[in-house]
C-alpha cells in the first residue's frame, strides 16, 4: 500500500516570510480561512497541498519533513539566496534515479529537492 505525501507543515517564526520565500521560490498561492486563525493553508497547484503555522513556544525550532519534486533542481537553486535562503547540499546525482538537493528556508529549514531522471 502507497504512503504518498497528502499533507506538508512548516512551523516557522514569520508566517508573512516563509509565504514570501515559497511564493518566491515555487509560485505557490496562500490562503487564510476563518475556521483555525493564523493557519495559512498552501495550495502547491497539485496534490498535496499544506500548512504553514507558527512556531509554538514549546517547539524546540522550527521545521519541515520532505522532498518537493522540481523540474530542475539547478534551476531552483538559482532563486534560494536571492529568496534569503541558504543552499544545504548542491545538486547531486542519485545514479539512475535523479537528483536531490537541500536548501534552507530563511529560518534554516532543511528542505530537499528531488529532480527524477527523465
Amino acid at each position: 500500500m502507497a504512503n504518498p505525501l497528502c499533507h506538508f507543515e512548516l512551523m516557522v517564526n514569520d508566517g508573512e516570510k516563509a509565504k514570501a520565500f515559497y511564493g518566491k521560490i515555487f509560485d505557490w498561492e496562500f490562503s487564510e480561512g476563518p475556521t483555525m486563525p493564523g493557519y495559512i493553508s498552501v495550495d502547491t497547484g497539485t496534490e498535496p497541498g499544506g500548512g504553514i503555522m507558527k512556531k509554538p513556544d514549546q517547539a524546540p525550532h522550527c521545521a519541515l519533513s520532505v522532498y518537493f519534486c522540481v523540474d530542475s533542481v539547478d534551476e531552483t537553486l538559482g532563486k534560494v539566496e536571492a529568496a534569503g535562503g541558504k543552499i544545504g547540499m548542491p545538486r547531486t546525482e542519485i545514479p539512475g534515479i535523479g537528483w536531490w538537493a537541500l536548501l534552507f528556508d530563511p529560518d534554516g529549514i532543511p528542505v530537499g529537492l528531488f529532480e527524477p531522471k527523465k
